[in-house]
């Protein structure tokens, strides 16, 4: 019962942020403008200025496991390549498969794994290694899937592959993170003064519920339920089948407790709100990138509450 109401704890009020955003622009109070420039400031300030909080502030060197990372990185790729194929053959509307692959892979690993972690653990453990392992490849595979199947559509793949460097280099979310990564590593935080830390905060807070207002302002029920099997396909994967298939392995190479965990979140937590605002910003498809946040987000407080119990129960963490 613990483990069930952290789970809906952790994705209910989410979901309550959407709906808010939604009944907001029914009574005329929010519209899609506000959406559309509150998606530019998390994509290209909020969102980075978070990743390099989350990252500079950890002290990756003294955990670093460079088992854990590859597996990370291993099976974010499979994963991505994988779904990227799958959808190539199965998917009847081209157009929403850039947004589909993303959101079908893509999980909210930094905020949700570090939640999970501290809730149980005591503190964030394995979480920021994971973020390492998984969260830069999140970003790159987005632009790069992004950027093809959106210049496929618009006629202009010619320059895909040139396009998709140059979106990678210049991507705000993968700048945020190297840098990130880099002050982790010079250990700049013991160096912040408390004015610039504090401004940093109050940036960073403003992105997870910047981007839930404006998908909830930008979510189209109609258009949405149009696009209902792409969703169910894309949730089955996102909470299911990717926990299914790499959970068992990452077990058999010896992974426990708080590594079990932040694999758990990275493989099977709800698509995350970067995935519409990314979608948004790269002329992809947002009505099937809200719709699949919305499905995984409510889908997931029971999928996850299901995976920490089976774990549990099998002696897998403790």
């Amino acid at each position: 019962m613990q483990n069930f109401m952290f789970s809906i704890n952790a994705t209910i009020p989410i979901f309550i942020v959407i709906i808010i955003g939604y009944i907001l622009k029914e009574r005329k109070i929010l519209n899609n403008e506000f959406a559309d420039v509150a998606n530019k400031l998390v994509f290209q300030i909020c969102l980075p200025v978070l990743l390099f909080r989350d990252l500079a502030s950890t002290d990756i060197i003294g955990t670093f496991d460079l088992k854990f990372v590859l597996f990370c990185m291993i099976a974010t790729t499979i994963s991505f390549f994988g779904i990227w194929g799958l959808a190539r053959i199965f998917l009847k509307d081209k157009s929403i498969i850039g947004a589909f692959v993303q959101a079908s892979f893509r999980g909210s690993a930094a905020v949700l794994g570090i939640a999970f972690i501290q809730n149980i653990y005591g503190d964030a453990g394995m979480a920021p290694l994971m973020i390492v392992g998984a969260v830069p490849l999140f970003n790159i595979y987005s632009v790069i899937v992004l950027t093809f199947e959106g210049m496929e559509q618009t006629g202009s793949g010619k320059a895909n592959a040139r396009k998709a460097i140059i979106n990678i280099c210049k991507n705000p979310i993968i700048l945020g993170i190297l840098i990130g990564i880099a002050g982790s590593v010079c250990n700049v935080y013991a160096h912040i003064p408390p004015i610039l830390d504090k401004t940093i905060n109050n940036i960073a807070v403003l992105a997870t519920p910047l981007a839930l207002l404006s998908i909830g302002v930008a979510f189209e029920g109609r258009k949405a339920l149009a696009k209902i099997k792409p969703t169910i396909a894309a949730t089955i994967l996102k909470l299911v089948a990717l926990t299914v298939i790499f959970l068992p392995i990452a077990i058999g190479l010896g992974f426990r407790d708080q590594k079990l965990i932040a694999l758990l979140v990275m493989l099977g937590a709800p698509s995350t709100p970067t995935c519409y605002i990314m979608a948004k910003n790269m002329k992809n498809d947002g009505v099937i990138s809200s719709s699949i946040i919305v499905t995984t987000t409510i889908v997931s407080s029971v999928t996850l509450t299901g995976w920490i119990y089976i774990l549990k129960a099998t002696g897998m963490i403790i």
